[in-house]
């Protein structure tokens, strides 16, 4: 620790850059030599279930991808039986069943009693009838289901025009991407059955009733036997040539959307439906399209040795671009000089990923020129509004050799980050204006976000972006911060969408409204700065559970983290930076760093689709306390 080298009675500036210095030095040593920063990017075992399960059903799977992803299943299993969502959360149903089902497929004995103890879970759960819709279409891969009992997704969709309810494009890019190849499979129907059941996962739970008709909800589940109905025998009749455009057309509009790195939008869900729907389709699996996605996949892939033997297990989705402009941006606040050599490199790497190419944002936006930030390493059909506004905020400080390069390209990332905006005010992450919830009601929609309404962290990120290039007197600039206004909760905090959570989100925001000039005196900021002092930790840190998504009393509560710690810090740094809880802040990250200048970080800080769906960032846990701690040195400088 920290606190070990230096004497409690140093002077707290002493030891914060003390602290400092030691996390820039292990920072620096994480860099890639071609200038970028990317930390491993942790989600839950269904990741890997499903992965599993997705070479079963392909072909490709060998005894040893089998027994590593097994073994790091097994690895996860928490005493009670069961596998959650996120560290210390609660058992998750539908993840234990897909996980259940991957070490069966593994070969696992059912009498086992980590299986026996699973099932136990499962079936005083709901049983295996009570899983979302995702796990229930794996199941039916594998014959363990009724495709009957799953909703139908039918590839006619994707006629609709942009102007129509539930057009492809009104759903959010991951659900549009997932969407589609799943079009193509919910008409296959296919089953490649296997030698067990889960018979001992059922409770004997009977199906809820309809909502009543009157109700969109119920409206829709009603369409949803017919659509059935139509699936099973339509096709054979005289719309079948209706059918076989749909198809084709879906197919064409998955490969279209291929990255170059053989994924689709740098996450799993739509990558592994792209796969299984194009073999459908009848690509065999040597076929270019298909090999690369694989290949892919294999890039997602951790690999590593335990006392067990070694695993592997699947990151949901990876964050260089994101990481790299966070990094730099800590480096600057840590007092980094402008021109640094590591500074430059991943300035360097930055733009060369810039993206001017078209992307599905387009159809909301036609007349707007590209200039974003997307961010994984290859995802240049979505780039988004989030990465983009912190990379300007970082790139705009750094002294580059070619400052006309760099000044231009920091122009067009504005200028496309700006024309971003919703009709509301606000800036969702990755769309405009994708805010229309009819999709909700869906019977498939049980499980996770599929629209990109604005959001506080968001929004504050771009109107702390216009502030810094000198608009907070465009019309852009004042229609977010009356957004962020607006979207203030009763307890003075933000809700944070990206991060966890409130935490996050009122770490986002007060920077901004100070940044647009908001005077740190006003009610506003004083109610954001008591909601941040009221939930700091005993031990002079803040946390907030995930668990605060779903359930109000844990909004602002939980175990204190180094990267919400920071967040916090940044906030009151922001507004009210000589208070003792800032003091008490500093102490808590100076008092938990490691010897090599890191944080520990057990908990999920981040966040894929709240209530649902949960990161880990492992880079979040360095650059965020770098942030807070260089900021808080510049004020008393």
């Amino acid at each position: 620790m920290t606190a070990s080298r230096l004497a409690a009675d140093t002077p707290v500036d002493v030891r914060v850059q003390e602290c400092l210095d030691a996390a820039v030095s292990y920072l620096r040593s994480l860099q890639h030599e071609d200038g970028w920063w990317k930390g491993d990017l942790a989600t839950n075992v269904t990741m890997d279930a499903e992965d599993l399960m997705l070479r079963h059903l392909l072909g490709v799977a060998t005894a040893r991808t089998d027994a590593e992803t097994a073994r790091w299943i097994r690895s996860q299993q928490r005493e009670d039986g069961t596998w959650a969502t996120f560290p210390g959360g609660p058992g998750d149903l539908s993840t234990t069943v897909e996980s259940w089902v991957a070490l069966r497929m593994a070969g696992d004995d059912p009498a086992a009693a980590r299986l026996v103890s699973a099932a136990e879970f499962i079936r005083s759960a709901g049983g295996v009838e009570k899983a979302r819709v995702f796990t229930h279409i794996w199941l039916a891969l594998f014959g363990l289901w009724s495709w009957d009992d799953c909703p139908d997704l039918p590839p006619e969709l994707i006629f609709l025009p942009s102007w129509a309810p539930l057009n492809v494009y009104n759903w959010a890019c991951w659900a549009r991407q997932t969407i589609v190849p799943l079009t193509i499979v919910s008409a296959h129907r296919p089953v490649h059955p296997v030698d067990f059941t889960v018979g001992e996962l059922r409770s004997g739970t009977p199906s809820a009733a309809h909502a009543p008709l009157w109700r969109l909800d119920g409206a829709f589940q009603r369409l949803d036997v017919v659509l059935n109905a139509y699936t099973r025998w339509g096709p054979r009749g005289p719309l079948s040539w209706l059918r076989r455009l749909a198809l084709r057309r879906a197919t064409e509009w998955i490969v279209a959307r291929q990255e170059a790195d053989g994924g689709w939008g740098g996450i799993q869900p739509p990558w592994v439906y792209s796969l299984i729907a194009l073999q459908l389709m009848g690509y065999p699996i040597d076929h270019p399209v298909l090999a690369a996605g694989l290949r892919g996949l294999d890039g997602f892939t951790v690999h590593a040795d335990t006392a067990d033997g070694p695993v592997r297990w699947l990151e949901a989705c990876q964050s260089p671009v994101w990481d790299t402009g966070l990094a730099v941006a800590a480096l600057l606040d840590a007092g980094v000089d402008a021109d640094d050599e590591s500074v430059l490199k991943a300035t360097d790497w930055l733009l060369a990923e810039q993206i001017d190419a078209p992307g599905d944002w387009q159809v909301r936006r036609p007349d707007l020129v590209g200039g974003g930030w997307a961010f994984e390493f290859a995802n240049d059909g979505y780039p988004d509004t989030d990465d983009t506004a912190e990379i300007v905020l970082a790139l705009r400080r750094v002294a580059h050799p070619e400052p006309e390069r760099l000044r231009t390209a920091l122009d067009d990332a504005v200028t496309w980050t700006t024309g971003m905006q919703s009709a509301d005010g606000g800036w969702g992450a990755f769309d405009a204006d994708n805010t229309d919830t009819t999709a909700l009601k869906l019977p498939f929609c049980d499980f996770g976000a599929v629209i990109d309404p604005p959001s506080a962290d968001v929004t504050a990120h771009v109107v702390e972006l216009l502030a810094a290039e000198g608009r907070t007197e465009t019309d852009e600039c004042r229609r977010g911060v009356r957004w962020l206004l607006a979207a203030q909760e009763d307890d003075g905090s933000w809700f944070g969408r990206w991060g966890t959570n409130h935490v996050y989100g009122t770490g986002a925001v007060v920077p901004a409204l100070i940044a647009v000039g908001m005077r740190p005196d006003d009610p506003v900021v004083r109610r954001a700065v008591r909601w941040v002092e009221e939930h700091q930790n005993a031990d002079g840190g803040w946390g907030e559970d995930l668990r605060s998504y779903a359930d109000p009393s844990w909004i602002g509560r939980g175990d204190s983290t180094p990267s919400q710690t920071a967040w916090a810090l940044l906030a009151l740094l922001a507004a009210e930076p000589g208070g003792e809880a800032v003091q008490r802040g500093l102490a808590y990250l100076v008092d938990t760093q490691r010897a090599d200048g890191g944080w520990d970080e057990p908990r999920y800080t981040g966040t894929g689709f709240p209530g649902d769906f949960y990161i880990g960032y492992h880079l979040y846990r360095l650059v965020f306390p770098i942030w807070a701690l260089g900021r808080y040195l510049r004020t008393t400088r």
